[in-house]
């Protein structure tokens, strides 16, 4: 059995003047909520054999706040496919992950990663709709299937878990307008 942990990067800054998109860093919100969902991955016990993120700034950043909470280094494996991918780029990267990895972290974008979550789950239950109604910045998705990476499939992955920042800390919820 394989699981795979999907998280998005973290609330980014969209007032700081950069020239790409690529380069725009976290807010302090994103900051405050990464951290959050690195310490809950601590207390879940999560580990990981492979990491894969996107090189955008606010990924890196996230995953430097992530560390902070979690508790130690992730060293990802830097990927520019990853940035802004699709489902099924994402889904080709995933099928290429070691064999020997059981557990695998990919951090990357939307509307790459909710997309993938709703192909490899088939329709129905609450966590997938949760993830449909929206797959917020630093939300984090889990999925297991029996197999390999190369057997990953449409509507073979069983959704183990779906927690946003928001359901840990409610100050990490929605801006209020």
């Amino acid at each position: 059995m394989k699981t795979l942990t999907l998280l998005r990067h973290a609330k980014s800054g969209w007032d700081d003047a950069v020239p790409r998109d690529f380069d725009r860093p976290l807010n302090p919100k994103g900051r405050r909520a990464a951290q959050v969902i690195g310490r809950f991955l601590k207390t879940q016990g999560a580990a990981f054999d492979h990491v894969l993120a996107s090189p955008a700034l606010r990924v890196v950043e996230t995953l430097v706040e992530v560390e902070y909470g979690y508790g130690r280094a992730l060293a990802p494996a830097w990927d520019k496919r990853v940035y802004l991918a699709s489902a099924a780029t994402l889904l080709d990267l995933i099928r290429e992950l070691p064999e020997a990895a059981g557990t695998a972290l990919v951090v990357g974008h939307n509307p790459g990663l909710e997309d993938l979550v709703l192909d490899l789950v088939a329709d129905g239950g609450d966590l997938r709709d949760a993830v449909e109604a929206k797959y917020p910045t630093a939300a984090v998705a889990v999925m297991t299937w029996d197999g390999g990476w190369a057997d990953l499939r449409s509507g073979a992955a069983t959704l183990e878990a779906f927690t946003r920042p928001r359901d840990l800390d409610a100050t990490l919820g929605p801006d209020e307008d």
